[in-house]
């Protein structure tokens, strides 16, 4: 019966948590209380009082994986880690500081904790230095999984008279008290504001904050009247004016939300922001409720959140056709036309594989930049539509690899690949072989990346936020867009199979097609300027003439040398590369030449943008690079033509241009803000919209006007009758 009962009685215990811990005074740290599922115990950073009896310790706590104690605002449930040192003795405790906790979201409850284990620091300071101080602590807490138990230890420890050294607790107790939220001026973040709002569905309190950095990922935990709760914020980050906005849902309140919200004006509320590793802490007194604004800053809608997958899919298609339309695959179109010509009469089966092999080149070359564009942004680099073109690597290889293409087509020389590979080319009479029609299509992917096609933007622009799943997704149906004129032919190869074959009048068209490939290797040269410099420019420039002499006269000359002909390419291109690299790549950019451009330009500065709205001004943002064709495009026909030119010079509008020629993450970071990663990009701000109208990236008169009416304070209102 005696043991039955004690069975019970330990029973009892185990389930409502309370036990006793036998307490052992140690110098500069307790034993731990241990639990099943948890222990504590107080450390202190030196192990002696010292002349000021000034000493740092800490609360430790240490919890099995998956257990967790709460903050000092626990959320929805639970209670923080409660200590008494009432029986303290030669020692005044200072408060307990709490580190930025993690957020746990359980069935709809929010909570604030921690997770593994913490330590809490807090001061010592003893009246009496010259003789030990014994601290005494019973520290209620409640630990949490998939249920929640309390417990309750009795912590001991002493810190004897004279100097002491420092612990091994001194580095820990160190570290969580970084982790305690600071000043905004110390973590470079600042809450400016903080108001109520109501909805018809709820009660919110809705703060904006101000960052010297970009924002990557901003909390916000609430702190005020006892009896309500408050969730996980929305939040929308502007990094191009350097802000955000976090709307906090609020639980608890009696009456209807707009009632609520009025009671709430001019109650005290501590707010803590966090972003990544800072974290800042402030009073505040609520503003009078605002009005309801379902995008939160009342900008532009988040196209990255604003379509499904499947409809993201759609526009990439489209967007991958249309580009074949676009000016930047002006360059390729020699390469497609002669794919087409050289197939006048040939069997149905050789222009099937060709072409097939051409548009697998082009998915191909589509998962690749999908691959890279990952890889990038695993790392934490800026990424884009098409910015391989600010590497002058890049720039060089695609000119020397032009030239080759111009040489080719002028007859200096053929490709000739390795007997195997060419056996397994000439499969079904293909008349190149189907690795020379897989690697045409992956030269013209890379040459039809600088430009954004309509629908194009909006796919990327999702995908680039999303995940690795998305990007491949999305890149490869671009492919496959960019790749239907191929299939479609590859699907009926009688539409060029009716044309004459091939004949001497090929030699006079190859000629002037590998002009246009040469005019090609020219833009990229004006391209590599821009990026790396006019001597690393003129130099590859040199050596691109010195190639083609090698591969034509040359070779004809002294045919002995053929053998020797990679190496020199090789060399002559590694001798650019080199040149470009150890140039000034992120010198100015010279992109206001007297009279290069009609538009008086401003130098990009979106800080400035929010002053000049409140000036009634109205701001032309243009986001360009060299080698971004349809953005000249746009300019020489819509921009510096007519009444668009006008009113871009005019005193009430500030054009401001943004040169992605280099890569530059502040411009990158402005592009994200608007959900977009390519260019050409164009943004009109005004009273009539303060945060920004993003316009198409084919522009036209029309176009324009519209954006600038919309955006002009009511000043101007006649200027666009």
């Amino acid at each position: 019966m005696l043991k039955r009962l004690i069975t019970l009685a330990l029973i009892t215990a185990s389930l409502t948590g309370w036990t006793v811990n036998e307490a052992h005074a140690e110098i500069a740290r307790s034993v731990w209380a241990e639990e099943e599922q948890s222990a504590v115990r107080l450390i202190a950073a030196r192990d002696g009082l010292g002349d000021d009896g000034n000493v740092l310790a800490g609360l430790q706590f240490r919890m099995k994986p998956g257990w967790k104690v709460y903050w000092r605002s626990p959320g929805d449930a639970g209670f923080p880690p409660q200590p008494d040192f009432s029986d303290t003795k030669n020692a005044d405790i200072g408060a307990l500081r709490w580190p930025i906790p993690e957020r746990f979201s359980v069935l709809g409850l929010e909570t604030l904790g921690y997770e593994g284990g913490v330590i809490l620091p807090f001061d010592i300071v003893s009246p009496d230095p010259g003789h030990d101080a014994e601290i005494a602590a019973t520290v209620r807490y409640l630990t949490c999984k998939e249920i929640c138990i309390p417990y309750d230890a009795t912590l001991r420890m002493t810190l004897p008279r004279g100097d002491g050294a420092p612990t091994s607790f001194a580095h820990d107790i160190g570290q969580f008290e970084s982790r305690v939220p600071r000043t905004g001026d110390a973590a470079r973040l600042k809450i400016i504001s903080a108001w109520t709002e109501a909805s018809d569905k709820g009660l919110y309190i809705s703060a904006r904050a101000i960052s010297e950095l970009p924002f990557t990922g901003p909390d916000l935990y609430v702190e005020g009247p006892v009896g309500f709760g408050y969730g996980a914020p929305a939040v929308k980050i502007d990094n191009a004016a350097g802000e955000a906005v976090l709307r906090v849902p609020v639980s608890g309140f009696n009456g209807s939300p707009k009632e609520a919200a009025e009671k709430l004006s001019g109650e005290r509320f501590t707010l803590t922001l966090l972003d990544g590793k800072r974290a800042m802490e402030t009073p505040v007194s609520l503003e009078p409720p605002r009005p309801f604004q379902a995008d939160l800053l009342g900008a532009r809608p988040d196209v990255t959140n604003s379509h499904s997958l499947p409809i993201i899919l759609l526009f990439a298609f489209l967007g991958g056709l249309i580009l074949n339309l676009m000016p930047c695959v002006l360059p390729v179109l020699s390469l497609k036309f002669l794919s087409v010509v050289k197939h006048g009469g040939s069997a149905p089966a050789t222009v099937r594989l060709s072409f097939l092999a051409s548009a697998s080149g082009i998915i191909f070359a589509f998962l690749m930049l999908a691959a890279a564009l990952v890889a990038l942004k695993s790392v934490g680099a800026g990424i884009g539509w098409g910015i391989q073109f600010q590497q002058p690597w890049f720039l060089i290889a695609m000119a020397f690899l032009v030239t080759l293409f111009a040489c080719n087509m002028w007859g200096f020389f053929e490709f000739r690949l390795p007997s195997r590979i060419s056996d397994k080319g000439h499969a079904a009479g293909a008349h190149e072989g189907v690795i020379g029609h897989f690697l045409q299509g992956v030269f013209a992917t890379l040459l039809a990346t600088p430009c954004s096609a309509p629908f194009l933007g909006t796919a990327v622009g999702f995908a680039l936020s999303q995940g690795a799943a998305d990007i491949f997704a999305v890149f490869a149906v671009l492919g496959i867009g960019l790749s239907t004129p191929y299939l479609l032919i590859a699907a009926l190869p009688r539409l060029v199979t009716f044309m004459p074959k091939p004949g001497p009048w090929m030699v006079r068209l190859k000629f002037v097609l590998g002009l246009s490939l040469a005019a090609t290797a020219v833009w990229l040269l004006s391209v590599l300027a821009g990026a790396a410099g006019t001597f690393a420019a003129a130099l590859t420039g040199v050596l691109l003439i010195l190639a083609a002499l090698w591969l034509g006269p040359v070779m004809r000359t002294v045919p002995e040398i053929k053998k020797a002909t990679p190496v020199v390419l090789v060399l002559a291109t590694i001798a650019a590369i080199t040149t470009a690299e150890l140039g000034d790549i992120n010198g100015p950019l010279d992109t206001n030449t007297p009279g290069v451009s009609k538009i008086g330009w401003q130098k990009f500065d979106p800080a400035a943008i929010p002053r000049l709205v409140e000036k009634d001004l109205i701001v032309f943002v243009d986001v360009t690079a060299d080698w971004c064709i349809t953005c000249q495009v746009n300019k020489r026909l819509v921009m510096e033509r007519g009444r668009i030119l006008e009113l871009l010079n005019s005193p009430d509008v500030i054009a401001m241009q943004a040169d992605w020629t280099r890569p530059d993450p502040e411009i990158a970071q402005y592009l994200a803000s608007f959900g977009r990663y390519g260019i050409p990009f164009n943004a009109v701000y005004g009273k009539g919209a303060p945060n920004g109208a993003a316009l198409p990236e084919l522009l036209s008169e029309e176009l324009v006007l519209d954006g600038l009416k919309s955006a002009a304070p009511a000043r101007l209102a006649d200027t666009f009758k």
